[in-house]
């Protein structure tokens, strides 16, 4: 079967024969009690590699979230949630919300409106909490990160972004040969900002292919969040197998990372030539994760299934706010350009149309073994 419904997008895989052995998988307590050896340093990696002073682990996002927005709450906060904000962010937002704190909703990445919003917000010495993701997959675009860090700034208030998509991925000093930037730290990087009004909750899960999450920001921020923690009192914190994991992951990314984004640009791009070629489309711009535009006669779901029987393996999702189902292609760097052309010459088949040369564009060369 040839998968397009991974997000491991660096093709990291993480055998256990590649990974530092352990004693123990956990230390039997919770991690306000005492955490593995290497837990605090993998996390100042990752603070590091993300343009953040200080970083703590947490299991997943979702611990992360769930008690995030408390901790930040114990002063006055009004909460301001971009509408295409993940959903574990919401749940994190909808659980302060139960209890009474502020929140209002701004149209997605729409900065003129969040400002006019905070312009004519109530006065009361309340500060403002703004949440948004990193990259949107869906649109195919980042985080207006500066314009949001600058209404933060002017509004004394902080900027949370979900990185879970671009960690891995978009990096700094982006360019035309290498337009996902380098060193895979974020949308932070990749905008060239970075401050103490900034927080950031990324899942390493997809770009570095770790089940384990992240919470970075400022030396103080990162402490009040230790303090206040809940879940790391209540719940287990990562394993010591992950945390390799994490720390292997990291080693490959500094050594070979900057080749496997290279690598899928180029087949991301080969796919959206190919696409188009065959007279299709796709949004999702530059990022992995491409949804194919609505094909007249043809519903997502006759694709999927047809695509599953000839041996292809997309997802289908839902389109959003009642919209019809979607289908998307996650491109790896694990893939292979014939990969590629196999997905598109089926769909073209499928639909009636014929098959693409398969020799066209040429190849990459061998894939890099992570």
């Amino acid at each position: 079967m040839l998968d397009f419904s991974s997000s491991l997008y660096l093709g990291f895989r993480h055998p256990s024969c590649a990974l530092r052995p352990w004693e123990s998988l956990t230390t039997g307590a919770p991690a306000a009690l005492a955490e593995p050896d290497n837990n605090r340093a993998v996390a100042q990696a990752l603070a590091r590699l993300q343009g953040c002073e200080r970083g703590v682990l947490a299991p997943s996002t979702l611990h992360l979230f769930w008690d995030l927005f408390v901790v930040l709450g114990r002063e006055r906060v009004e909460i301001y949630t971009d509408a295409g904000i993940y959903p574990i962010a919401r749940w994190g937002v909808e659980r302060v919300a139960g209890r009474g704190t502020p929140v209002q909703v701004f149209s997605h990445y729409d900065t003129a409106e969040l400002r006019r919003i905070l312009q004519r917000r109530r006065r009361g010495g309340a500060r403002p909490l703004i949440v948004t993701d990193g990259f949107c997959p869906v649109c195919g675009r980042p985080a207006p990160a500066r314009e949001l860090q600058s209404c933060a700034r002017e509004f004394n208030g902080l900027l949370v972004i979900d990185d879970t998509q671009s960690l891995g991925i978009l990096g700094h000093s982006p360019d035309h040969t290498l337009p996902y930037g380098r060193g895979g730290g974020g949308v932070l990087t990749w905008s060239g900002i970075g401050g103490a009004e900034i927080i950031v909750v990324s899942s390493l899960a997809k770009g570095f292919g770790v089940p384990m999450a992240v919470l970075s920001g400022s030396r103080n921020i990162i402490g009040v969040f230790e303090e206040g923690s809940e879940t790391r009192v209540h719940c287990s914190q990562p394993s010591s197998a992950v945390i390799n994991a994490a720390g292997y992951a990291l080693r490959v990314n500094s050594r070979v990372g900057d080749a496997l984004r290279f690598r899928l640009v180029r087949l991301v791009t080969r796919f959206r030539n190919r696409l188009s070629s065959a007279g299709f489309s796709s949004s999702g711009g530059i990022f992995p994760f491409q949804t194919l535009m609505p094909v007249p006669a043809f519903n997502a779901i006759s694709l999927h299934e047809k695509l599953l029987r000839s041996g292809v393996k997309a997802v289908l999702h839902k389109g959003g706010r009642g919209k019809l189902p979607l289908l998307s292609f996650i491109i790896t760097a694990a893939h292979s350009p014939f990969d590629i052309d196999r997905a598109v010459n089926l769909l073209n088949e499928i639909t009636g149309k014929k098959p693409l040369d398969r020799n066209c564009g040429g190849g990459y060369g061998r894939a890099i073994q992570v």
